[in-house]
């Protein structure tokens, strides 16, 4: 026969309340307690169907995310994805509350971080800021026993249980290879477009980029960053002045959003002097200006796969059961003008 939660209690010599308790990772048992029933468990070796013990009881999962509230292609990506998550949440049993947090503001981040675990959800999700206070807020998250996650930005340290996104790195050295290879052998300056340093995706795409590029391309060399906040009216109006004082620009990276206010730009540059371009994320925008030439490649993170992803990790780290690595990683997609979907 297969162990019971009623032989657990009498292995560990609690009641079944206490068991209930510890399965079901609830506050108020000792930790002496809580690892003598662990330890019984394993001893009896009982496996718990955890998703049929929470359809009986009816459990509903409340999570919380924070995003961004930046006007731009990419973020209202990510809102569209946690409203189809929402559409699903009777099948999936989960409640989710979106807060919008200005971007790119540690404090704001960190006050919106305290106030979502005061309503102790069943896991918070965020896109991180990389800033002392952002880490010390999610420090404390964890501490509260409430599973984190970062989304698409991550966040230094260990200040949080999984990271929903792309390997920054990587995305950042095939963004060199592709626009070296475009560039060809022209010589010439190399702009690049930031949302902000701040941070730590769009950091680690230009460290890893800026490395590549001077190791394989040192004919070309790197501009400082231009940070455009993600925000397209202040992308155009960056690039347009970079451009009407450099006439060597031969190639742009932009890492980050705002990619409708670069082309902008570029459609009013001349078509000779326009440079090679590579951007992130697929969206109206950049699908229009591969087809028409203006873009040369897109690397592309599904958000809807990140949204899902998050969900899947809170509802996991709430349970306390493993999370698949293989399901939640988050490839980089490259799409050039033949290859769109």
């Amino acid at each position: 026969m297969k162990p019971t939660v009623h032989d657990i209690a009498s292995r560990a010599g609690v009641s079944l309340a206490t068991v209930d308790r510890v399965l079901n990772r609830r506050p108020g048992v000792s930790a002496r307690t809580r690892e003598k029933v662990d330890q019984a468990v394993v001893e009896l070796g009982f496996v718990r169907d955890v998703a049929a013990a929470n359809l009986a009881k009816g459990r509903t999962y409340p999570l919380t995310f924070l995003i961004p509230s930046n006007d731009n292609s990419f973020m209202r990506g990510l809102r569209l994805a946690l409203d189809e998550a929402r559409d699903r949440a009777g099948v999936e049993r989960v409640a989710i509350r979106l807060v919008d947090v200005p971007a790119f503001d540690g404090p704001a981040l960190a006050e919106a971080l305290r106030d979502a675990a005061a309503e102790q959800p069943a896991g918070i999700a965020f896109v991180a800021v990389d800033a002392p206070e952002v880490a010390a807020a999610a420090a404390n998250v964890i501490a509260a026993g409430i599973p984190l996650v970062t989304l698409v930005s991550d966040l230094s340290g260990s200040q949080r249980d999984h990271y929903a996104g792309i390997d920054n790195a990587a995305a950042g050295r095939t963004a060199a290879s592709l626009l070296g290879r475009f560039a060809g052998g022209r010589q010439g300056k190399v702009a690049v477009l930031a949302g902000s340093m701040l941070v730590r995706d769009h950091r680690e795409r230009y460290e890893a980029f800026a490395s590549v590029m001077a190791s394989d391309f040192s004919h070309l060399q790197l501009m400082p960053v231009l940070e455009g906040r993600d925000d397209p009216d202040v992308v155009e109006r960056l690039v347009s002045e970079i451009f009407a004082i450099r006439n060597n620009i031969v190639a742009l990276y932009s890492l980050g959003a705002g990619n409708r206010g670069l082309i902008r730009a570029l459609q009013r540059r001349p078509e000779d002097r326009r440079p090679v371009v590579v951007a992130h994320e697929l969206t109206e925008t950049t699908r229009a200006a591969l087809r028409s030439g203006l873009i040369d490649a897109v690397l592309n993170q599904d958000a809807g796969h990140e949204v899902r992803s998050a969900i899947r990790v809170l509802k996991a780290k709430a349970d306390g059961l493993p999370v698949v690595a293989d399901q939640e990683r988050i490839r980089i997609d490259i799409f050039l003008k033949d290859n769109l979907p």
